[in-house]
């Protein structure tokens, strides 16, 4: 039956297309629960000019215009990730068996087969038991890959989500995102999405609070101490917090920098900023045609963004708005999640 709630979707769908790219400035029917709506706006995308922090690949910045879409108020969440793999017997790309056909693909030509005992199941873990580093540029001595570790299990064998149903869901890769997105009828965000987010009423800020980096122990879950070896906890939490630990931005959408790293659905490519205009405002920027990342040339990798509780000065600083790094498509950690978008067409077609 074509009840009230589609009627008054359908009506705010011709609203949007008859709008003649005004700028929208509400909506007419109910949101998502879960969700929140951001005003389509200009803003200032990338290194900000207060920014000592902003590093090559956030450089130039330029002006963009994006259309109002929904975005989820937290990071998805074990809870949430569990009723999909209920629904559907999804499997993560970390719990599947290993093909090294497949894996050599994005390989240098000629690396050796490890040994099997090596190619089994798991993902990317924080090593929170080092005491010492010899070389900050090496950064294996903090990752370690354990067999076994995955959504259900985050530091593998014998860890579990049990009591942790609020905590984001961990060792997400792309495809594993793109699935949950399919079912929820959601999409992954594009970068210039989750950065229009992410400033929320701001159009220029570092922070999703602004540009006071002072404040970011009361905002965002990230590390303090001495980072790899020391985490002093300042802000209340070690590792992973549960989602809404920190307060929300100005629109009501929590943990957009620090706790995990946000999946998106644009390509990596670090030369991109500098290929595109900043001549004129550019609108609903989609991203990168191509992948390029010359650390990591034989991998694809898409952007994620906001970065996570191990972000501190130190190394990365990746807790700023237009922070940006690559993640290789077929990879997790525990230190990477996602959180989805859905705009009032999708919602229209549900």
């Amino acid at each position: 039956m074509f009840n009230f709630f589609k009627v008054s979707i359908l009506i705010s769908a011709m609203f949007f297309s008859c709008a003649n790219n005004q700028k929208d400035k509400s909506i007419s029917f109910e949101t998502p629960d879960g969700m929140v709506w951001v005003e389509g706006k200009s803003y200032t995308k990338g290194a900000k000019q207060n920014d000592d922090y902003a590093m090559m690949r956030e450089k130039p910045s330029h002006e963009v215009y994006i259309d109002g879409f929904y975005i989820d108020v937290t990071e998805v969440t074990n809870n949430q990730f569990q009723k999909f793999v209920n629904e559907t017997g999804y499997l993560t790309i970390a719990e599947r068996e290993i093909d090294w056909e497949e894996m050599k693909k994005n390989l240098p030509a000629g690396t050796p087969k490890p040994h099997d005992s090596i190619l089994q199941p798991g993902s990317l873990i924080f090593n929170d038991k080092l005491k010492k580093v010899d070389n900050m540029n090496n950064y294996f001595q903090w990752w370690r890959w354990q067999t076994g570790a995955n959504w259900r299990s985050p530091k593998g064998p014998g860890s579990s989500i049990e009591n942790k149903g609020n905590f984001p869901v961990v060792h997400i890769a792309y495809e594993d995102a793109k699935a949950y997105c399919e079912w929820a009828n959601r999409r992954l965000p594009t970068e210039a999405e989750w950065e229009s987010a992410a400033q929320g009423n701001y159009k220029n800020a570092v922070f999703p609070w602004g540009d006071d980096l002072k404040l970011l122990n009361s905002n965002a879950n990230t590390w303090q101490g001495n980072f790899p070896v020391k985490n002093e906890s300042i802000d209340g939490y070690e590792m992973i917090a549960p989602v809404k630990s920190f307060p929300a931005n100005s629109i009501g959408v929590f943990d957009m920098v620090g706790n995990v790293w946000e999946i998106t659905d644009d390509l990596f490519n670090v030369n991109y900023y500098s290929e595109i205009s900043t001549e004129t405002e550019l609108k609903n920027l989609k991203g990168a045609s191509s992948c390029y990342n010359p650390s990591n040339p034989y991998e694809i990798q898409y952007v994620m963004k906001g970065g996570s509780f191990l972000c501190h000065d130190s190394y990365c600083a990746s807790y700023r708005i237009s922070a940006r790094m690559g993640l290789s498509v077929g990879s997790g950690s525990d230190h990477t999640g996602f959180r989805t978008v859905a705009t009032p067409e999708m919602l229209l077609n549900k």
